[in-house]
């Protein structure tokens, strides 16, 4: 028969054989928590002790904004983002462009219920003065193409307000990823981006302006294709006018990028439709010219927006807004929100539990090995 003591040592080495069997399982179970627990505080933003660390850690925030940004808008590349077409900024600003260009009139526009050559003829009568009978008034190719171009300035005004509204929500979203560290100055980072944009606005709505006064101011194209086209139009000159002169024989003629148009109405101003004709195929051999202009303008323009703004302007207008009025944003860095702290205590002291809890487990295997009782 066993004595008590003797199973008393027994019933020992069993239950250390099982608590032996079930240690690695808690150590693990603690080191999986210790790890994601450290992990967790990694990601929280880290002590801010002074000044220096607030302003180290922003020109940290920013650095990865404009670099993010001079991916996206600068250089096409979209690794950062892959799956989200929103963030892939060339290739939404290039198709804003496209669309907008596509509302440009490829040929001069004219009116779809307008007689031919009548506004060009009413605008001859207005402008005449005592000349040459064969002189076209350069006032009468002013107001023509004044007429013209107020038809279409809408449209590039319209292209840079899609632009810029789309690249003020870009950089938001972008920085407000890179800034949620620090919630207690995301407000600051957004004004600072909208100040900027608005000033980016206002330039792009003076460069526009510029680009449609720059076109009023005379008429003017180095573009070997004005002759081509000018020439093209007025070979049909000749039969024009003998259509007019001959009537009433059909009076529907076909002419170089006007297509089928008719001409009975002009009888009656023979003696000015000449001149008219001319005025006519001027303009539509000028307009490629204007609308080339006006879209490789706007293109160059918001190019060099975009690399502005990642590479120098949003840079500036943050530091402005956070380390301007006695750095009164790296004060509130500094201030971390206060469940930002209460995370931060209880993390470290959830840590500092589990490697004491670590260290005591430690502690009985190397008792238990010791005593040679596993």
């Amino acid at each position: 028969m066993v004595g008590i003591p003797v199973l008393a040592q027994r019933l020992t080495k069993i239950q250390a054989a099982i608590i032996a069997k079930c240690l690695p399982d808690i150590v693990k179970q603690i080191n999986d928590r210790l790890i994601r627990n450290s992990d967790e505080l990694d990601q929280l933003p880290p002590d801010l002790n002074n000044a220096g660390d607030a302003v180290r850690a922003f020109f940290h925030i920013v650095k990865r904004v404009c670099t993010s940004l001079e991916k996206i808008l600068v250089r096409g590349e979209f690794g950062e983002y892959p799956d989200d077409r929103f963030f892939h900024g060339t290739a939404r600003i290039a198709e804003m462009l496209n669309r907008h260009a596509k509302k440009l009139p490829t040929q001069c526009p004219r009116r779809k219920d307008e007689l031919f050559l009548m506004e060009e003829i009413s605008i001859l009568e207005e402008t005449k003065g005592i000349n040459l009978p064969n002189f076209l008034p350069r006032s009468a190719f002013h107001v023509m193409l004044k007429n013209k171009m107020e038809t279409v300035e809408q449209v590039p005004q319209d292209l840079v307000r899609e632009v810029w509204e789309y690249v003020e929500d870009l950089v938001l979203k972008i920085m407000l990823q890179q800034s949620e560290n620090f919630p207690q100055v995301q407000s600051s980072c957004r004004r600072a981006i909208q100040n900027l944009m608005e000033k980016t606005r206002a330039r792009s709505a003076q460069h526009v302006k510029e680009l449609i006064e720059m076109e009023l101011v005379s008429g003017y194209t180095a573009n070997p294709d004005y002759m081509r086209t000018w020439t093209a139009i007025m070979g049909g000159q000749k039969k024009f006018m003998e259509a007019i002169r001959n009537m009433p024989k059909p009076t529907k003629i076909t002419l170089e990028i006007f297509g089928e148009v008719d001409v009975s109405h002009l009888g009656a101003h023979a003696d000015c439709a000449e001149q008219a004709f001319d005025l006519v195929a001027r303009l539509a051999a000028y307009w490629k010219s204007i609308v080339l202009r006006l879209i490789d303008g706007l293109a160059l323009h918001i190019l060099r927006g975009t690399k502005r703004l990642a590479e120098n302007d949003l840079e500036a207008e943050l530091a402005d807004e956070l380390l301007g009025n006695n750095m009164a944003g790296v004060e509130r860095m500094l201030t971390p929100p206060p469940s930002t702290g209460t995370k931060r205590d209880r993390l470290k002291k959830s840590i500092g539990q589990l490697q004491q809890s670590k260290e005591v487990v430690a502690n009985i295997m190397d008792r238990i090995c010791a005593a040679g009782e596993v």
